[in-house]
């Protein structure tokens, strides 16, 4: 099949590309180059994606501007890239013959703060900032093609996504991230707040698998699922893992807490293992091993 990747030099992009490459032919998308691109545009430029998507099988659609803090600062740029670009996309394969699955990856941040945990798919959505709105407007928008235009639209939700690739350096890093890059520099850990509020930490590895049974399950057209592992975990236990993986005698600060920050987070994730058959394989220990191994 001929699958189009948007967002191909991203970290989530980036896996799907290489787990799909060997058995078809894969595109990747993106405004920046990298091994995964093999086309640089915008997915806010409708002539261009119209143009690539009406000879594509498959679209899964990764791009996205991905940074909380930015949203707030700029709401009609976040906007312009996450709910245009997708409506673009959607539009696009409304218009094509032959495609046969559009996945939608949106976020886990259209939740906002939770109501009760697990959090299931058919928890409310309050998202608390710009990029959640925006995540949950395409995903609205997948559902009215799905059911208007009968286009095969799925909806994942990523939760804490981790994996070898991120830069701790960028602002849409996570938390795994800074802790690698400052046990490596031999600098403290800094937590915001107690570091007991929770997350569910996924490998980038099983995102990429769950996008690829979304492709080839007929029951997941027109479904949104949870992407997580379903295990709660503190930061404070987050870094006494990784400290121990290390071996490092690295000690640990408390600072401030930041604004808006959700104290409890985790998936609900019986949904996607009944419909897709999905259960991670990499646990977080293992996955943590493997980015301290490799030096990030």
């Amino acid at each position: 099949m001929r699958i189009l990747v948007t967002g191909s030099s991203g970290l989530i992009g980036s896996y799907v590309f290489e787990k799909l490459r060997d058995k078809h032919e894969v595109f990747g998308l993106d405004l920046k180059p990298s091994l995964h691109t093999t086309i640089i545009g915008d997915i806010r430029d409708y002539d261009l994606v119209e143009k690539i998507v009406g000879s594509i099988d498959i679209v899964i659609h990764c791009a996205a501007q991905t940074s909380v803090a930015k949203s707030v600062e700029d709401p009609l740029f976040d906007a312009e890239n996450n709910v245009i670009g997708t409506l673009n996309l959607l539009e696009a394969a409304r218009k094509s013959r032959r495609l046969k699955r559009f996945v939608y990856i949106s976020s886990a941040a259209v939740y906002g703060v939770p109501g009760y945990l697990p959090i299931d798919e058919d928890h409310p959505c309050r998202s608390i900032s710009p990029y959640g709105v925006s995540k949950l407007a395409g995903e609205f928008y997948a559902r009215i093609f799905h059911e208007l235009y009968k286009v095969p639209t799925v909806c994942i939700r990523p939760f804490n996504v981790y994996g070898r690739g991120q830069d701790p350096r960028s602002p849409y890093s996570g938390i795994i991230s800074r802790f690698l890059d400052r046990i490596s520099r031999g600098l403290p850990l800094v937590i915001y707040g107690d570091g007991w509020q929770t997350r569910d930490f996924i490998h980038v590895s099983d995102v990429a698998d769950m996008i690829i049974i979304a492709i080839e399950c007929e029951e997941a057209a027109g479904e949104v699922f949870n992407c997580g592992t379903g295990r709660e975990v503190s930061i404070n236990e987050l870094a006494r893992i990784m400290l121990s993986i290390s071996g490092r005698n690295i000690e640990i600060e408390y600072s401030d807490s930041r604004p808006g920050d959700v104290r409890r987070s985790y998936a609900d994730t019986r949904k996607a293992e009944r419909i897709l058959g999905f259960k991670p394989k990499i646990s977080l220990e293992e996955g943590l091993k493997e980015l301290l191994d490799s030096g990030l």
